[in-house]
């Protein structure tokens, strides 16, 4: 049996959230959030659990008094980040459209990825805390993206600068991927590489660059 004072101390010592806790070892935030209420007082992951927070299962089943009796302490996720020069960058759930991709019907949630240092050096001079990853949807931009490709987009990147680049946007309540191209008039063009997708023109005013496309991935 987990006791919950200890559970609650050691996350809170080591500023760790109920959602975090969870992805680290595995699990539902419901599931560690049941241990931290007392609905639950066992789980099968218990070592896990321990590791995670610095301490054996034997001090979370109050066993033992001192944390560290016992304790082989591995390296931390940061830790182990810094030794093997990788870099983090925020994955959001938000799907950019290749059309359009309604953003008050999708909720947004970040995740935490590792990339090596390198790799992005030869993408972007744009540090790591501007760049971020999202999943294309739909078949407006095809053959360049599929539906369900990654794009890293380049947040240092928000103004128009470049002609016919892919750039990560908004207008009103929907994001979407698409080459931009300026008019004589003075308006721009949303354009798509699908053929069958007609262009549209729009005020400068109407829309928000949220930053380049300066990569796309896929799987194979």
């Amino acid at each position: 049996m987990i006791k919950i004072e200890r559970l609650a101390f050691l996350m809170r010592q080591h500023g760790v959230s109920q959602s975090e806790l969870a992805r680290r070892v595995g699990v539902s935030q419901q599931s560690i959030g049941k241990l931290v209420s007392g609905v639950s007082s066992g789980s099968r992951h218990i070592g896990r659990i321990a590791q995670e927070l610095q301490t054996t299962p034997a001090y979370l089943a109050g066993q033992v008094d001192d944390p560290n009796e016992g304790a082989m302490l591995l390296p931390t996720e940061d830790v182990i980040a810094d030794m093997l020069d990788l870099v983090t960058i925020d994955e959001i759930d938000l799907a950019f459209g290749l059309g359009e991709t309604y953003t008050d019907h999708l909720s947004v949630e970040t995740t935490r990825r590792r990339f090596p240092r390198a790799w992005l050096s030869a993408l972007t001079d744009a540090p790591p805390e501007h760049l971020v990853f999202a999943r294309g949807r739909g078949d407006s931009m095809m053959p360049t993206m599929l539906d369900g490709d990654i794009v890293l987009i380049d947040k240092t990147q928000n103004s128009f600068r470049e002609q016919d680049v892919l750039w990560a946007l908004l207008m009103g309540d929907a994001a979407m991927i698409k080459r931009l191209r300026m008019r004589p008039s003075g308006r721009i063009a949303l354009l798509s590489d699908n053929p069958t997708i007609p262009p549209d023109e729009v005020a400068s005013d109407e829309i928000r660059i949220v930053g380049r496309v300066v990569f796309i991935g896929r799987r194979m």
